[in-house]
C-alpha cells in the first residue's frame, strides 16, 4: 500500500471543503467521495477519518436538498464513531446533532428530538457547561419545541 494515501485523501478532503464553502456542491461531493474511496483502501473500516468523510458527504447531500442521502451518510458516520471513539466523545455528539438537524428540517420532530437529546446528553458529560456546543444543543431543542408548537 502507498504510504502517501492518507495524505492524498486529506488533500481531496481539503479540496472538498473549499468547494463546499464556495457552494460548488457537485465538485465538493466528488472530492469528498474520492477522499472516502482512498481512506477505504488506506485505513481500517472504523477509522475516525472515515466517519469524517461520511459527515462531509452528508453535509453536501443536505445542501443539495437530498435529506435521505444526508441521513444515510450521517448515520454511517455515527456507526463508525460508536466503534472508533469513546461513548461520550464530542464528535459523536456532533454527529447525533447533525442527524437531528436533518430530521427537524424534514418535519420529523420526534425523531429530531431523540437525536438532539442524545447529543446534549453526551455534551453534558464531555464538555464544560459554558462550551459553545452546549448552547447549540439547547438552542436546537428550543427551536424544535417552537416548531412543534
Amino acid at each position: 500500500m502507498d504510504k502517501n494515501l492518507p495524505a492524498k485523501a486529506l488533500s481531496y478532503s481539503n479540496d472538498g471543503d473549499m468547494y463546499f464553502n464556495n457552494g460548488e456542491y457537485a465538485k465538493a461531493l466528488s472530492s469528498f467521495a474520492r477522499a472516502l474511496e482512498i481512506y477505504k483502501i488506506a485505513l481500517s473500516p472504523n477509522h475516525p477519518d472515515m466517519a469524517t468523510s461520511y459527515n462531509n458527504i452528508a453535509a453536501v447531500y443536505y445542501n443539495m436538498g437530498d435529506s435521505s442521502k444526508a441521513l444515510s451518510s450521517y448515520k454511517r458516520a455515527v456507526e463508525i464513531y460508536k466503534v472508533a471513539l469513546p461513548p461520550n466523545h464530542p464528535d459523536l455528539a456532533s454527529a447525533y446533532n447533525n442527524i437531528g438537524f436533518v430530521y427537524s428540517n424534514m418535519g420529523k420532530y420526534s425523531k429530531a428530538l431523540q437525536y438532539y437529546e442524545r447529543s446534549l446528553e453526551i455534551r453534558k458529560i464531555a464538555l464544560p457547561p459554558n462550551h459553545p456546543n452546549m448552547a447549540t444543543s439547547y438552542n436546537n431543542i428550543a427551536a424544535l419545541y417552537e416548531k412543534m408548537g
